[in-house]
């Protein structure tokens, strides 16, 4: 590089932003927290654009095939497309919790009400008597468990100072999140709405200023990771309803009550990686308690082996198959990426991983046929 003025002057406006940066960053770290908690609605509403655009995609393809001449065909197309799609996600999302929130709370209520009992038989066993001494049995069965409940229920409900300070702050965040997802929804109507639009206004802005040479990388860059992306997806969804239905007809088949409600609830959170299946398992294994806790148990060594399945064959083939990377990539980038980043980590890892592999190999592919040899030299 020539020493120029204009590049002495870069140079030392760099470093005099540089040190800004350092000395100031505090200040600037904060403003980028508020920049990032303005933005988040948007984040947000493109992610869940993306999913809907999966199955508005899929309503388009579907209406009408054969009428694709007709204007009013296709002035309605969209909107049918977009409006089918939000009303899926919401009809399965209130299906799930429709299905288990009302059982929860009997479920709840009633192991409050089995407590007396369960502590009565629990101090009359042989083996309590001879465990624990006569005087801390007496206590145990002289408390008033019920009114001990409802106490404690009445507590939560009603609280003291500090619990009231603590219900203001909890409707306050659950408000706030009501209308962070109500803005995402928002900008993820607008943005399917007219995607076609915002498609072509940003390849007008982005070809401007951009140039070409790198357009073609990062456009193939962007491609591979949408493919990614959207099989990931689908395949994730697809390995959900698997293991839903598995879990649905195996409690069917050894007589565990509520098979399709908790079948429903783990594929549903099957759809968090790893972490999902075992939560499902336990909200499961609360509802199944207050019929049978020998059931309970049961259904806890029935999902522990049906993650084991789902974990090690169900899910590397099915995920692994659809995003084109062999399954133990699959199971490795999902370690990782939970190592490392949680839950967002897992959800992100199968997809970039991907991404990065399919463009490896399709690098490496294009350089041997670059480097291959002609055909006559090949056959002398």
């Amino acid at each position: 590089m020539k020493i120029t003025w204009s590049n002495c002057f870069r140079v030392g406006l760099s470093v005099f932003v540089l040190y800004l940066c350092i000395y100031y960053w505090q200040s600037i770290s904060g403003l980028l927290g508020m920049l990032v908690s303005g933005l988040t609605p948007v984040v947000v509403g493109f992610a869940i654009a993306y999913v809907l655009n999966i199955l508005m995609s899929f309503y388009e393809r579907h209406y009408f095939p054969k009428s694709n001449h007709k204007k009013a065909v296709i002035k309605s197309r969209r909107p049918v497309c977009l409006t089918a799609a939000i009303v899926t996600l919401l009809a399965f999302i209130a299906l799930v919790l429709g299905l288990v929130v009302p059982q929860l709370i009997n479920c709840i209520s009633l192991i409050i009400s089995k407590i007396p009992d369960v502590a009565q038989t629990i101090t009359q066993s042989a083996w309590v008597q001879k465990v624990l001494p006569q005087d801390v049995i007496q206590k145990i069965t002289s408390v008033d468990w019920v009114a001990l409940a409802s106490g404690m229920i009445n507590f939560l409900g009603t609280g003291i100072s500090g619990a009231v300070n603590t219900l203001v702050s909890a409707v306050a965040s659950v408000f706030s999140t009501m209308v962070t997802i109500f803005l995402s929804l928002v900008f993820a109507v607008y943005i399917l709405a007219s995607k076609e639009k915002m498609k072509g206004r940003c390849r007008k802005v982005i070809y401007h200023y951009v140039r070409e040479s790198w357009l073609k990388k990062a456009g193939k860059v962007l491609h591979a990771l949408n493919e990614s992306f959207h099989r990931y997806i689908v395949g994730q969804c697809t390995e959900a309803v698997i293991l839903g239905v598995l879990c649905a007809v195996g409690m069917w088949i050894f007589g565990f009550p509520y098979a399709a409600m908790i079948g429903a609830l783990v594929g549903f959170l099957t759809l968090i990686p790893v972490a999902g299946a075992y939560i499902g398992a336990a909200i499961g294994a609360l509802l199944i308690l207050p019929v049978s806790p020998i059931k309970a148990l049961l259904f806890l060594l029935f999902i522990l082996v049906l993650q084991q399945l789902e974990g090690n064959i169900i899910y590397p083939r099915v995920v692994g198959s659809s995003v084109g990377m062999p399954a133990f990539m699959v199971l490795a980038s999902i370690t990782v990426g939970g190592a490392l980043f949680g839950i967002v980590g897992m959800l992100v890892a199968v997809p970039l991983t991907a991404t990065v592999y399919r463009l490896v190999k399709e690098n490496m592919e294009a350089k041997d046929l670059v480097n291959a040899p002609p055909e006559s030299t090949q056959q002398s």
